[in-house]
């Protein structure tokens, strides 16, 4: 079956795709959000300022530990029954936890329970992430054409910088409308409950979508891995490993842009909370346009050369962005977090989608994207706002947080140099070059068959 090319049914799936990310993803940031902000006071009060943020960002990295969990049982059955079921099913289960969320009691009420219920209930939230991400993007790149994969694989990865203009616009609406003392009491709590409502949506939306064409060419040739997990494990693991090191500053940065510098604006600046939030849409607004733009680039020049631009840019970029941060001035703090984000991240996140998962067949595609995403948040994602917290409130400054950035860069360099750049080459013919390999020689570059094809 050839790939398809109707150019209104790949936009219409592109669009459903991105807005159904935005939603999900805008149930995991405002975790976030809240823990930089409130959480270190409303579930872990007996801490000290310092030990209370370390904890409370501690919390959000649980969510990170049950990603990769996640990923493995929705690559599962996503490479098994379908790639929609899934996306279905991890949307339902994201909404539905994110809403309970917001109606959980704090320390106040009743003591040590609060933390464990709100560390339990963000372990489920990132089990339902952790199908997300693959899904999402598998469902778009596997109906676009060849020569565009790169451009409507970035659709749904404008889902991560629309989710923070969400979460962020969200959480600035109801501090600007509450007082301090509103807003701990019920106001965060307003952007979590929002969840119930959005989900339905997401989910209305991604039942109309039909099945990827790989999957469906899956299903009449019968070529599925009876344990997709376990052939990534005999045949890609070598490339799933360099998948996972070549995230290591993109995630790690991420984090610290968008996650860690609310903390960092708000108690080490002092920088009002509503300024520092809207400094953050601003710069995601800036990043959902660079995403289709790199996207696009990624086809004409390949996936390689942009996703490792962006690594190279974030790891050198990440000095003058804390010194822009520390002159005090709004405009250049928005400057640095636009810059970091637009270019650093959104080169990045435009070129990942088609670049993994040109690493791997369809019949295990799920499971391989989803789990070298997911390996790589928790190895570099989750603990970044508590190392960075850490680090800074060990140096009394940033330049160990720095030099921490530097080294995860040059692994991210190193470990895309191996990887095998596919731009332009129809899936299927994937497909049928990966099936006759035994093992991760294909992923080597310049060694594959398919990598002289135009």
């Amino acid at each position: 079956m050839a790939e398809t090319t109707n150019i209104t049914d790949i936009r219409r799936v592109a669009l459903a795709s991105t807005i159904g990310t935005t939603l999900e993803w805008y149930d995991f940031f405002i975790f976030a959000s809240a823990a930089a902000l409130v959480f270190s006071k409303l579930f872990f009060p007996t801490f000290d300022p310092v030990a209370g943020t370390i904890a409370s960002l501690a919390s959000f990295a649980v969510g990170f530990i049950a990603r990769p969990v996640g990923a493995a049982v929705f690559g599962h059955f996503g490479d098994r029954i379908g790639r929609k079921a899934m996306l279905v099913l991890s949307l339902t289960m994201m909404g539905g936890v994110t809403f309970l969320i917001g109606l959980l009691p704090t320390y106040a009420s009743v003591g040590v329970a609060a933390p464990v219920m709100l560390t339990v209930l963000r372990f489920v939230q990132g089990f339902a992430v952790g199908g997300e991400w693959g899904g999402a993007t598998l469902m778009v790149i596997e109906h676009a054409p060849a020569k565009k994969r790169g451009f409507y694989g970035s659709w749904p990865q404008m889902g991560i910088p629309g989710a923070l203009i969400l979460s962020t616009g969200a959480m600035a609406l109801t501090t600007a409308l509450t007082t301090p003392e509103q807003f701990a009491t019920w106001g965060w709590r307003v952007p979590f409950l929002l969840s119930g409502i959005l989900v339905v949506v997401g989910i209305v939306i991604r039942r109309r979508l039909a099945e990827s064409p790989s999957m469906e060419r899956m299903r009449r040739s019968h070529e599925k891995a009876t344990v997709p997990l376990a052939t990534i494990m005999k045949h890609h693991k070598r490339t799933t490993f360099l998948l996972v090191a070549s995230q290591a500053v993109q995630c790690a940065a991420f984090y610290v842009v968008a996650v860690y510098s609310l903390v960092y604006l708000t108690q080490n600046l002092h920088l009002p909370r509503s300024d520092a939030l809207r400094a953050l849409m601003i710069a995601a607004a800036c990043t959902l346009v660079a995403h289709p733009t790199f996207g696009a680039l990624s086809d004409r020049i390949g996936r390689k050369k942009v996703f490792m631009g962006g690594m190279i840019f974030l790891g050198l970029f990440i000095y003058p962005y804390f010194m822009l941060l520390n002159t005090g001035s709004y405009p250049l703090i928005v400057l640095a977090m636009s810059v970091a984000m637009a270019i650093g991240e959104g080169s990045v996140q435009a070129a990942q989608p088609s670049l993994f998962a040109e690493q791997y067949r369809s019949g295990v595609r799920y499971s391989g994207v989803s789990l070298a995403y997911q390996l790589a948040t928790v190895s570099w994602s989750g603990p970044t706002p508590m190392i960075a917290a850490m680090l800074i409130a060990w140096a009394g400054g940033y330049m160990p947080l720095v030099g921490y950035i530097g080294v995860l860069a040059v692994i991210s360099v190193v470990s895309i140099v191996p990887l095998r750049e596919a731009a332009g080459i129809p899936l299927a013919q994937l497909d049928k070059e990966y099936a006759e390999a035994d093992d991760d020689a294909p992923f080597v570059s310049g060694t594959a068959r398919g990598d002289q094809t135009a």
